[in-house]
């Protein structure tokens, strides 16, 4: 890891939610590894949540990693827009959020009810609206910085991260609510970066075929594969690395970055 690199990670504070398990748990690790101070949030999952803070912190202590445990229900407007002032008060002043929990229910248009739709939008896209207003308004602060005012290079920017989904280019019919969701959160990740600028940077990693649903092993995704350029699924490390790239890149903001094989550029085609 180069020095720049480095600088960008180490010592940084960073809330992760959804942090306990599959690529949330993934990229705490990954930047905790790296020095960084993460904030491991769940809804349900507290005791697992505060043993992987506590490994983590133990693991990594050579490294300066540390790692704190927080909960809330981000289901719930009010506890996300509390979650920020938790984590600081917590861990102290935020330089990184992850937006990385969500919702994955099945439902076609057809079938879906009201609470459906509205209970992926809440999860899935306004509660990570709500976090990173309520991130940039505190690192606005914290920095004292003035949107009309400009910052030099070398300057130190606040890092929002969006989860999304690579399948928002085509159309999920089996998942619309959810569908739905990711491509409200597609386009607040793209308003927020030029809400936010130049004080607060925000990207989206657009995950394609990374890992199986549960009760699923990896031969799972072949039947995709036709589907997929590079023709074959990704790996946890894709994600992570890409995370670290947008985080380390103090000059993207606004960007989509698909981590799929290339799986994007077919979602509107037909007969290849």
């Amino acid at each position: 890891m180069s020095e720049k690199a480095s600088n960008a990670i180490k010592g940084k504070r960073v809330l992760i939610t959804g942090g306990t398990k599959r690529l949330g748990g993934a990229c705490a690790r990954d930047l905790v590894s790296k020095g960084a101070h993460v904030i491991i949030h769940c809804n349900t999952s507290w005791e697992q949540a505060v043993q992987m803070a506590k490994e983590l912190g133990e693991d990594f202590a050579s490294a300066g990693g540390k790692a704190y445990a927080i909960k809330a229900d981000l289901a719930k407007p009010e506890e996300a827009e509390t979650l920020v002032e938790k984590a600081v008060m917590l861990a102290g002043p935020l330089d990184i959020l992850i937006n990385n929990a969500s919702i994955y229910p099945e439902c076609t248009i057809l079938d879906m009810t009201i609470e459906d739709l509205f209970s992926n939008i809440t999860v899935n896209a306004f509660s990570p609206l709500v976090l990173s207003r309520c991130f940039a308004q505190r690192f606005m602060e914290k920095t004292g910085h003035a949107k009309s005012e400009q910052r030099g290079p070398q300057q130190h920017r606040g890092v929002i991260i969006n989860f999304l989904d690579s399948r928002i280019c085509e159309y999920d019919r089996l998942h619309a609510a959810y569908h739905t969701s990711k491509r409200m959160l597609a386009d607040f990740t793209r308003m927020c970066a030029l809400e936010f600028a130049p004080g607060v940077r925000v990207c989206g990693v657009a995950p394609g075929l990374i890992l199986p649903p549960e009760g699923k092993d990896d031969g799972y995704f072949r039947q995709f594969y036709n589907r997929i350029p590079l023709s074959s699924h990704g790996s946890v490390e894709d994600i992570t690395s890409a995370v670290r790239f947008l985080i380390e890149s103090s000059f993207i903001t606004g960007q989509i970055l698909y981590a799929d094989g290339g799986a994007f550029m077919k979602g509107n085609t037909y007969g290849f």
